[in-house]
């Protein structure tokens, strides 16, 4: 059988086992997969893009490391996560069409980098957004979960050997869930929360409908909706202008009692704004996956407040994780090569 001819040089600038280098191979024939294994900084676990920070290249490595990615004509991720080498390669290689973030947020990196708009208009950039909409969406449905069974609580009392008279649980079945974003993330989110009974609300720019979604909220009648909804899941993801959205109106507007999930960005939800709404009880609980600085500062409240569960921007990881994105990669390198649009650009405007 003629094998189809290679046009078009994909250079694998981040840790990816070779098992999804030949799985991209295979799903786009039409891709010659390039990467050199052994010029990677080791992965550490499943999905670990940045690899081992101990591990240096030595300067005939950095500069063969250099000289591949400077070929390529697609670039599977940033080059070491690091928006600074993808400044510079943009600038090397003329020749460079798509680079394809491995996170769902990498419009930030893509910021991070201070390209030109004409290096911006030249170069396509996407993202894996979507990729990790089930694992994150379960995050949500267990953070939304512990707050409605008194999660907090029960560890307490189970802590102290404490067998306390009766007390009441919420039903999911009978809260409204409020999903701030209806992208990727925020359509699993809605499908999982509509299977288990909940009534679901979502934001929208767009106005158009999402299974699983029984009301659709413009975004400047968040304040509004706030007031009707026992939950708030956020999926947006970090811009100028989502950051501090779930801020002090939205808190002063909340039911008492009001549940509060974040899998999109940290810096959507004004954090000293939720310690203040969580100590007078009008959230009862926060289960939160990100925050406006990560790593979390040590001296950070979240980490000893009661009422709040704290993941450590972890709640997407999974074994297959890369095997996902390598399919995503794939999928959008037949879409470029057949003249399609691709999944997932970045705005680079506003940089999400």
């Amino acid at each position: 059988m003629t094998q189809p001819e290679k046009t078009l040089r994909a250079v694998v600038a981040v840790p990816l086992p070779e098992e999804q280098c030949r799985l991209i191979e295979e799903l786009e024939p039409r891709l010659a997969v390039v990467r050199d294994h052994t010029l990677m900084h080791p992965m550490r676990g499943p999905a670990d893009w940045t690899g081992d920070p101990e591990h240096t290249r030595t300067p005939h490595e950095q500069a063969a490391f250099d000289a591949m990615v400077d070929s390529a004509d697609v670039l599977f991720g940033i080059p070491d996560v690091d928006p600074a080498a993808l400044a510079r390669t943009v600038s090397a290689n003329p020749n460079l069409r798509w680079v394809m973030t491995t996170a769902a947020g990498g419009g930030a990196s893509v910021k991070a980098a201070g390209l030109s708009r004409d290096d911006l208009d030249r170069v396509v950039f996407t993202t894996s957004a979507g990729v990790h909409g089930g694992t994150l969406a379960e995050f949500a449905v267990f953070a939304v979960m512990a707050g409605a069974k008194g999660l907090p609580r029960l560890l307490a009392d189970q802590q102290s050997r404490t067998w306390p008279d009766r007390w009441e649980m919420r039903q999911l079945d009978e809260m409204t869930v409020l999903i701030v974003g209806l992208g990727g993330i925020g359509a699993e989110c809605a499908r999982r929360f509509h299977a288990l009974g909940a009534t679901v609300w979502g934001t929208t720019r767009s106005g158009e409908p999402v299974e699983g979604v029984d009301r659709l909220v413009p975004l400047d009648d968040l304040v509004e909706a706030v007031q009707r909804v026992d939950a708030i899941v956020v999926t947006l993801p970090g811009t100028a202008q989502t950051r501090h959205l779930i801020g002090e109106d939205v808190f002063a507007a909340a039911k008492p009692g009001m549940i509060l999930t974040n899998v999109g960005r940290g810096t959507v939800v004004d954090e000293a704004a939720l310690l203040r709404a969580l100590d007078d009880g009008r959230v009862s609980f926060a289960g939160l996956d990100v925050f406006e600085e990560e790593p979390l500062a040590e001296a950070s409240p979240l980490w000893a407040h009661p009422q709040v569960l704290v993941s450590p921007h972890t709640a997407a990881l999974n074994s297959r994780e890369a095997e996902r994105i390598a399919r995503r990669f794939a999928e959008n390198a037949t879409r470029l090569l057949d003249g399609r649009e691709l999944r997932a650009v970045v705005d680079t405007v506003e940089f999400y």
